[in-house]
């Protein structure tokens, strides 16, 4: 049955038919739902499971799909992570589609009943990030934090809507133990959508732009900030390295260690909070020495504040994550003598 009364957006009172901006991307959570039905049609161990937001999550589309392979056990996240766990032992490959931060509610059962356990139960993550209208009881700013310092996790986020494609795959064929990705709310950012999802390899980022210098190393769907910080950059001469790591864990060390090398500085954004993947890069590179030889090194993420219920956009501006800020952090990092042996 549709969802009534609940996150409704703006609507005609006469039709009762929700009013929506026009855009030339899907959603985040379509393009989930529409890859887990497609990976679940080739292999029926898949199941999903959510906790009373079958619309929210985009499990309605796959419970139509699916009716008998789809559970909503109400307003018990704790349930559906330990749910899934039994189906995990059961040898079924269930997803447990939740928002970041309800998930929150369900750690000591992600702690015992699935990491120490090792079971491959897969997490798809909604509402990562600053979720705009919903405000700071849903932003999901602590996921990457709380999921990364499990043993045996494998944490992704998606950097736009073809991603999420690879990653809902990469899960649907991992069975080595649990396995995580973050999208957020709201539209992708229009680019060109893939057939198929491809299995990713684990622990491995990709690199996007070779630049000097700088080396900006993305966690998550600010890398589309990135890329429009890099242009603005460029006419100032400035032309950064642009790598998205993909993998909070297991960190891609290698790509890491070489930015580091190869750059005067390195720059980590995530939309997440401290402690999540600029946490992990910053362990990595300080277990190797490498701030021992003068790397300059900076982690964007979000403050340590709960910020105030507004647009993504102004949320990301509250949060100085946007492209100016990705752009000033740039500037200032590479610092006035170096800008000036460019001009």
């Amino acid at each position: 049955m549709p969802d009534k009364g609940h996150a409704r957006a703006p609507f005609d009172v006469v039709t009762g038919k929700q009013r929506k901006a026009p855009s030339n991307a899907p959603s985040y959570t379509k393009v989930f739902a529409q890859s887990l039905i497609r990976e679940a049609e080739t292999d029926e161990k898949i199941v999903a499971v959510t906790a009373a937001m079958p619309d929210g999550t985009g499990l309605d589309l796959f419970g139509e799909r699916f009716p008998r392979r789809c559970f909503d056990v109400g307003i018990a996240e704790q349930h559906a992570v330990t749910f899934c766990a039994g189906l995990a032992a059961g040898g079924m490959k269930a997803f447990a589609a939740i928002y970041s931060t309800f998930l929150q509610r369900a750690y000591d059962q992600i702690v015992h009943d699935v990491a120490i356990q090792r079971l491959p139960v897969r997490f798809a993550i909604d509402r990562a990030g600053l979720v705009g209208a919903d405000g700071a009881t849903h932003a999901g700013s602590f996921d990457v934090a709380y999921l990364s310092n499990l043993p045996g996790f494998v944490v992704m986020a998606a950097a736009d809507e073809a991603e999420l494609v690879h990653m809902v795959a990469t899960a649907a064929a991992h069975d080595e133990g649990p396995i995580a990705f973050r999208y957020p709310r709201g539209e992708g950012v229009g680019v060109e959508m893939p057939e198929r999802g491809e299995v990713l390899e684990i622990g491995k980022g990709r690199m996007i732009a070779k630049g000097k210098d700088v080396a900006i190393l993305s966690f998550g769907t600010r890398l589309k900030e990135v890329m429009d910080a890099a242009e603005a950059l460029s006419a100032k001469g400035i032309n950064p390295t642009i790598a998205d790591a993909r993998f909070a864990k297991p960190l891609d060390s290698e790509l890491v260690l070489r930015l580091a090398a190869e750059h005067e500085a390195l720059i980590t954004i995530e939309e997440g909070a401290v402690g999540g993947f600029g946490s992990h890069v910053a362990q990595v590179l300080a277990e190797a020495g490498v701030f021992d030889h003068g790397l300059k090194f900076r982690s964007m993420v979000l403050p340590d504040i709960f910020i105030d219920q507004a647009s993504p956009v102004d949320m990301y501006a509250a949060a100085a994550m946007n492209a100016e800020h990705i752009e000033a952090k740039v500037l200032d990092v590479l610092g006035v003598a170096t800008l000036r042996s460019k001009a």
